[in-house]
């Protein structure tokens, strides 16, 4: 297993003798805990997640996540404060795919349910460097794949607050079919594109699953954001690429320099197709305040890249 976002062992073990000395602690107060207000409280790992529950839960349950708007989970290192958020919890959810490993030594350490609201997905590999034959966590890029989180939310929380159960269900089918418009409009709009243009390159391979979808070849610089910085063999072998399949345009995702395209894009004359987001919604008032808000964005932002539209 590897650490996303966190390459130095150092780092690591810092992080686990903490928790190691917190949670026993915090551990034996979780029978006392209260709900705030009158609501059971549902923690999540990432703002993805938090806003895709909120919209299940409506009012019944209070929705948190661990990570802020605009935080790059796969560098997150927890705190001691977040081993607290977790034992005052009724019910942790996180995405799986070994996305959260920073979380999996505290969540074992506190009496509380958990659930991988990935479950059910077709999984997709990585298929390059350290990273290899291990888990793409980024399924939640597919509208497809959210449809199965949705599944996963509704059954844990109708197993948390069962007389709710018939809300949580509606609200699951109303959201699973906005999802389902995005996705046939990603597929329907891309459809006439030629195959050599038929190719989505980030920075970060994190768009397997809607390229997928979409019927798209997918090319990146880097496959997860745990390094610091490109490799010249991974920018140029992105230019190889862009090169070869005469690829229209490029993008880069909001939480990373977008340096290493920048270099593709002026070797190659490709256009940069604007910025994607994935591992984070941005602040009310920003470009993607939710994750409907996340997906109709980045569909938009690359069938104008690719197409040449003006959407």
């Amino acid at each position: 297993m590897y650490f996303f976002g966190m390459p130095k062992k150092a780092s690591v073990l810092g992080v686990v003798a903490g928790l190691a000395v917190i949670a026993p602690l915090l551990a034996a107060c979780t029978g006392d805990r209260a709900p705030a207000g009158d609501r059971p409280v549902v923690l999540t790992t990432f703002t993805v997640l938090a806003d895709i529950a909120e919209n299940v839960a409506g009012d019944h349950l209070e929705v948190r996540s661990i990570t802020k708007a605009g935080a790059e989970i796969h560098g997150y290192e927890p705190t001691p404060g977040d081993i607290a958020k977790a034992s005052e919890a009724d019910l942790i959810l996180d995405n799986g795919l070994n996305l959260e490993l920073w979380f999996s030594q505290f969540v074992e350490s506190v009496d509380v349910p958990h659930v991988v609201v990935s479950e059910g997905v077709d999984v997709l590999d990585i298929s390059e460097d350290a990273y290899a034959g291990t888990p793409n966590p980024h399924a939640w890029m597919s509208p497809a794949s959210a449809q199965l989180y949705v599944d996963n939310m509704v059954e844990a929380f109708s197993d948390l607050e069962p007389e709710h159960a018939d809300d949580f269900r509606a609200n699951g089918d109303a959201y699973k079919a906005q999802l389902q418009d995005i996705q046939d409009e990603l597929v329907g709009e891309l459809a006439a594109l030629p195959e050599n243009e038929r190719a989505l390159v980030t920075c970060e391979g994190a768009f397997s699953y809607l390229a997928r979808d979409a019927g798209l070849t997918e090319a990146y610089i880097w496959p997860v954001n745990a390094e610091q910085q490109a490799t010249p063999q991974q920018i140029a072998a992105t230019i190889e690429f862009v090169r070869d399949n005469d690829v229209p345009a490029v993008f880069c995702e909001s939480t990373v320099s977008d340096r290493p395209m920048q270099q593709v894009v002026e070797a190659t004359g490709a256009t940069f197709g604007g910025t994607l987001y994935v591992d984070s919604l941005s602040e009310e008032g920003g470009p993607v305040p939710t994750y409907l808000d996340l997906l109709r964005h980045d569909v938009d932002t690359i069938v104008a890249a690719l197409t040449g539209g003006d959407r």
